[in-house]
């Protein structure tokens, strides 16, 4: 058979998985995540038909003679240029912008991936569309390890956080200075336990003859002060600093206090740092999770494992976790996802060219038959 022959036949081959890539890239320009590929060609093994030699004192050197046999495709590369975003207002929807994976936990195996589409499930984890969970770092007491192993991010179901003790009261405005002798004024203010229980503070201010007098009463205690000396009840500091006595004006009341019953969670922010803060119905914002990063080391050596998602290999080198925002990884754009970095012009452009390579190698095969047909006319 001739070389020719042989040499269409690859480049068939070699041109058919050329348009098998642009193919699969066209199909996932909409992808979220998704990271175009490119295929490479390289020759075959050349036959030689005639060694080199040196040249002499009377002789010229002469270059090896070789044909070659064919094509085949080296590898195929994944472009990992940042994709375009595309806001969908979505709170658990996230982008990275600059370097980074995020990291999922998949039936126990890790899984890196870009696409950002995440949701809560039944049992609070953030999950990906095919189950995946995120993994980051749980906050303790509202406090983010600064390292330590990976785990679930969870935003726990009716999650609550405990109530806080008051242990100062503000009371701001004016009691009249002409009020008669014997004329009380009672405040009241709702403050809380440790635990977050309510209970009332009540303040009784008399007028006598040298003031104002204050007393207090929180849980059964009981006390007395006056307002440049203050007083405190029950572990409560007041504060009547603030506290004046022009003739004419009553508007005093305790502006405030710094304790709160305990809470449920109402909402929930993501930082650009990957942390998870949520609002809770008493006032508090407290730290839940943060989401932490994966980078490695050739990103171009991950495997594809399906649902936008990369697994390692011995030559994509070890992932290193760190914080977004830091360690060379991007940070977090919440409301957001990254789109397919997807050229179509580009496609398009290699699918003109794949199928005039396909075309011109089974040319060569149409012209190797000929040349075999006339060799098998000769006997005739």
């Amino acid at each position: 058979m001739l070389r020719s022959m042989n040499s269409g036949i690859s480049g068939l081959r070699s041109h058919q998985a050329m348009l098998d890539v642009t193919g699969n890239n066209i199909s996932n320009v909409n992808t979220t995540g998704y990271k175009a590929q490119s295929t490479q060609f390289q020759d075959t093994l050349s036959q030689i038909t005639q060694g080199a030699a040196g040249g002499g004192a009377q002789v010229g050197g002469q270059n090896p003679a070789q044909i070659g046999l064919g094509v085949q495709v080296a590898g195929t590369n994944t472009n990992f240029t940042q994709g375009a975003a595309q806001r969908t207002d979505v709170a658990t929807d996230m982008m990275i912008s600059g370097d980074g994976f995020f990291v999922l936990n998949k039936g126990g195996e890790q899984i890196l991936t870009r696409s950002g589409s995440f949701s809560f499930d039944n049992q609070g984890r953030l999950t990906s569309p095919d189950g995946g969970i995120v993994q980051g770092r749980m906050a303790e007491n509202g406090q983010l390890p600064a390292g330590g192993a990976l785990q679930d991010i969870v935003l726990p179901p009716n999650m609550a956080v405990g109530g806080t003790a008051t242990t100062v009261a503000q009371v701001q405005g004016n009691l009249p200075s002409d009020a008669a002798v014997g004329e009380t004024r009672t405040l009241d203010r709702e403050v809380f336990t440790d635990d977050g229980t309510s209970q009332n503070l009540s303040l009784t201010f008399t007028r006598t003859a040298g003031g104002w007098d204050v007393a207090g009463s929180l849980g059964g205690a009981n006390a007395a002060g006056t307002l440049d000396g203050g007083l405190t009840v029950g572990g409560v500091a007041v504060d009547l600093t603030a506290v004046t006595t022009f003739a004419g004006v009553d508007s005093a009341s305790i502006s405030s206090q710094n304790g709160s019953a305990a809470g449920v969670l109402q909402s929930y922010t993501m930082g650009p740092d990957g942390t998870l803060t949520g609002r809770f119905s008493n006032g508090a914002s407290i730290d839940i999770a943060q989401i932490v990063l994966g980078q490695v080391d050739n990103p171009e050596g991950l495997q594809k494992v399906g649902n936008s998602g990369y697994a390692l290999t011995a030559n994509s080198g070890g992932v290193n976790f760190a914080a977004p925002g830091t360690g060379g990884v991007g940070s977090l754009v919440g409301g957001a996802l990254e789109m397919s970095n997807v050229d179509l012009s580009q496609e398009f452009t290699n699918l003109i060219v794949a199928q005039r390579g396909f075309q011109a190698n089974a040319r060569i095969i149409t012209t190797s038959d000929e040349v075999l047909q006339e060799l098998a006319n000769i006997k005739r």
